[in-house]
């Protein structure tokens, strides 16, 4: 699995023009399954991703968690994180999950989230979603088991 956590400010998702997703401040998390993933990292890096500690003290150092904040967390599935760009001009996505198999992960992640005592806002697997957000630092993470 890959992930991207952005700290955000805010965050929202839509699908045919419709918000289904919205969060205040907290964490919008990119969500990629990969072909050779498999549930067993799937706890670890939602742990990882409630515990880091990259939100800003007041000393302005990035010494907090998402619990410490009482942050808000945004989940999107987004099987272009495993594109291969290395040979021609148009990305290849061999290495991303098949469907079926990616949003059964996808939906066992957001559980995970959901049991360490957030309730997740989530994206729509498979739909043409527009996303868009208030990115806070900007900070940026990429998380990967």
């Amino acid at each position: 699995m890959r992930l991207v956590l952005q700290r955000v400010q805010s965050a929202q998702v839509e699908v045919s023009g419709e918000v289904i997703g919205r969060i205040g401040r907290g964490l919008l998390v990119l969500v990629g399954i990969g072909k050779a993933d498999d549930s067993s990292a799937i706890n670890w890096l939602a742990n990882k991703t409630v515990e880091l500690r990259i939100f800003e003290d007041e000393n302005q150092k990035m010494n907090l968690g998402l619990r410490d904040i009482k942050g808000e967390i945004l989940l999107v599935s987004q099987f272009t994180l495993y594109a291969d760009c290395h040979k021609g001009r148009r990305p290849g996505f061999d290495q991303a999950a098949d469907p079926e198999i990616a949003e059964r992960q996808f939906e066992e992640f957001v559980k995970a989230i959901d049991s360490l005592g957030f309730k997740a806002q989530t994206g729509k697997f498979g739909a043409d979603m527009k996303v868009s957000l208030i990115n806070d630092g900007p900070v940026t993470i990429i998380l990967e088991k």
